[in-house]
């Protein structure tokens, strides 16, 4: 299966909207935050595995793209991907939809760490994140917002 599959779920609360009654910036990451959990919930990281493990993932960094605005009281979702991972990273990919279905309201690509709280350092996921893992399998083709770097065009002065 390649689908993404859905990590996280909720409604637009008032708090996290502005006073054009849209979604704020920040709350944008935070459901993308809220998604990661959800996702390390179903690759055996919640929150009794990591007491018990003394393991957890870390963002090392999260590029976030703003595709069109959400509003308050919209119910939405977001759809997660695995676009790869080694022993201990795992790149990650998360869009986030209205729950009726939509093109992507906005994309989060994340590159994450497997960490031993007592260092924290980097250490290797085991054998069984590792076979929750493989049942993520990688997407045929990237995602449009995959891979992006924020630049302006080179251009001899300003004229």
């Amino acid at each position: 299966m390649t689908e993404p599959r859905v990590t996280f779920q909720s409604t637009v609360q008032a708090e996290w909207t502005d006073y054009n009654g849209h979604l704020r910036d920040a709350f944008y990451l935070l459901l993308f935050s809220y998604a990661t959990d959800g996702f390390m919930s179903l690759i055996g990281l919640d929150a009794q595995s990591r007491e018990a493990s003394g393991h957890s993932l870390f963002t090392l960094e999260c590029h976030l793209n703003f595709l069109h605005e959400v509003k308050r009281d919209e119910g939405i979702e977001v759809r997660s991907q695995v676009l790869g991972y080694d022993r201990k990273r795992i790149h990650l990919y998360h869009s986030l939809h209205r729950s009726e279905g939509s093109p992507a309201l906005a994309a989060s690509e994340q590159m994450l760490l497997h960490v031993s709280l007592a260092g924290p350092k980097a250490t290797p996921f085991s054998d069984h994140i590792l076979a929750r893992l493989a049942q993520w399998p990688l997407p045929i083709h990237r995602p449009a917002w995959v891979g992006r770097v924020i630049t302006l065009p080179e251009r001899v002065g300003l004229g």
